[in-house]
């Protein structure tokens, strides 16, 4: 898998960056797994009307300077901002003989994995995609995901709450799940919290680790095995 760190990025334009990427991928181009830290945007899924879950005007979060970008991927609404790490793997499914709910629960995997090596306990919920903690005993959605596949080529991915300010979730209902809390590495950690760049590194090595060719092919739902 080929690594690009696209560092601090605009969303719509690290979205080209992964149009012209998903095209060498259908093409026959290698794998690759795009990072990514976006300024504050609130983004919504492609079927998600563009004011149901804005607790806000948009015309407010323009006042804010936060973008509100229609995304052409799953899910409904969710806020991106400076601290959290935006992950956009674009592989070939058939390579790994996955399917997409294999795909998506693989993603999970990843990111529990890597929250386990820094000393945050996650799990998923069968009933909302992502990745869910507990902070301060209440249940905490730290992980978004949204995919969409193309060509049997995967865009878009997921996003890790490390270092973000929280209060850009305040401006919506996060991931439409009214009464859900959101939180990040940093409010489970407090001052024991590593850095977002050493949090990345762990979830680039548990990617690489999920998805190497010279692995076994992964299990098509590995949340069951």
């Amino acid at each position: 898998m080929f690594i690009v760190n696209l560092g601090f990025m605009g969303y719509e334009t690290a979205w080209r960056e992964q149009e012209s990427a998903h095209a060498e991928v259908v093409a026959g181009q290698e794998n690759r797994l795009l990072l990514v830290e976006h300024p504050a945007v609130v983004t919504l899924g492609r079927r998600t009307e563009p004011t149901r879950f804005l607790r806000t005007e948009p015309a407010e979060l323009t006042r804010r300077g936060v973008e509100l970008v229609q995304s052409d991927r799953g899910g409904d609404i969710t806020f991106h901002g400076p601290g959290q790490i935006v992950a956009y793997p674009i592989l070939r499914l058939l390579d790994y003989r996955l399917s997409v709910g294999g795909y998506v629960h693989t993603l999970e995997r990843i990111v529990i994995d890597t929250l386990k090596q820094i000393g945050i306990s996650s799990y998923t919920d069968p009933q909302a995609v992502g990745v869910w903690t507990r902070d301060g005993g209440e249940a905490a959605k730290i992980c978004s995901i949204g995919v969409r596949i193309r060509k049997g080529v995967t865009m878009h991915g997921l996003a890790l709450n490390v270092t973000t300010d929280m209060s850009g979730f305040g401006l919506i209902v996060p991931c439409g799940l009214e009464g859900a809390s959101v939180t990040s590495v940093a409010q489970v950690l407090g001052d024991a919290a590593p850095t977002i760049d050493a949090v990345r590194e762990i979830l680039t090595d548990n990617f690489v680790d999920h998805f190497s060719k010279n692995d076994a092919p992964i299990a098509d739902n590995p949340s069951d095995k």
